[in-house]
């Protein structure tokens, strides 16, 4: 979209690099709070009826609340967050990957006071139904339609590409709201459209999404090479067999040989495991 183009220009200076590890970090200060003293996250909540009575941190402090119970599984979700986001910043660029997490935290704030609007005003209790859980999930659609045939490892056993997966979420997520509004609780979907409101925006209201698949990044890469043959390529250690990289993209990539291939063909960190083996 022309306008995403036009703010990338004129604001981009304001994008946050590595905004991930701020939100991973986010993750886990609401788990230490929740663990030292669960009962202090009710002052942190976001509830507009409490905002609106001077308590403006809420509008910040809600991204601390734990999207869900701390566990093992939570631990490998927020890993496997953490390669979805540093994925997508690299893909789109630090402007357009910060304006689209920003945008899905005032969507789910406007949808908290739309929904306190919307139900008659000084109602309390409706913090404990907004949480960041739908923002990370919109970070793995958006990873899905940028990267729909990478292969992940369903439960570290099961190979599966992440289209089909998104598929399956969002069919999820698509019953979840009908049921809700089927059962007549339509305020418990508000979050969920809320949250995922970015999402929608920027993907299904955009005409440019290809532009950012890694596939169209790559073929402009390559015809900017292409009219400009008077530049001598750099020769490089290493780079990766699936997207090209090399060392020169970055002072934290890694790369290493994939031993189930056959032939020397090298990865970096993100599709080491993710790629499909060379037989």
């Amino acid at each position: 979209m022309k306008l995403f183009n036009k703010l990338e220009r004129k604001f981009g200076r304001f994008g946050i690099p590595h905004l991930t590890n701020y939100i991973i970090g986010c993750y886990i200060l609401g788990y230490v709070i929740a663990l030292m003293r669960s009962d202090f996250l009710s002052y942190l909540t976001l509830e507009p009826a409490w905002i609106l009575r001077g308590q403006i941190w809420r509008l910040i402090t809600w991204v601390l609340i734990p999207p869900e119970s701390l566990s093992v599984f939570t631990i490998i979700m927020l890993l496997f967050y953490y390669s979805l986001g540093t994925t997508l910043e690299r893909t789109w660029g630090t402007f357009r990957y910060t304006l689209y997490i920003f945008s899905g935290l005032i969507f789910t704030i406007l949808g908290a006071f739309f929904l306190y609007f919307i139900m008659g005003g000084n109602v309390t209790g409706i913090g404990n139904f907004f949480s960041t859980y739908y923002v990370s999930m919109s970070i793995f659609l958006a990873f899905a339609v940028s990267y729909p045939d990478m292969r992940v490892l369903l439960y570290f056993v099961i190979p599966i590409k992440m289209k089909w997966m998104a598929f399956v979420y969002a069919a999820m997520i698509l019953y979840d709201i009908f049921n809700y509004v089927r059962i007549g609780l339509w305020p418990m979907a508000v979050p969920i459209v809320a949250s995922l409101l970015n999402f929608v925006i920027f993907f299904f209201s955009t005409r440019d999404i290809g532009r950012y698949r890694p596939k169209e990044v790559r073929r402009r890469q390559n015809f900017k090479k292409a009219v400009n043959p008077s530049k001598v390529p750099t020769i490089t250690k290493h780079k990766c067999a699936v997207c090209g990289r090399t060392e020169r993209d970055g002072e934290n990539l890694e790369f290493r040989f994939c031993s189930k291939c056959n032939g020397n063909y090298e990865y970096c960190q993100d599709h080491l495991y993710t790629h499909e083996h060379v037989k």
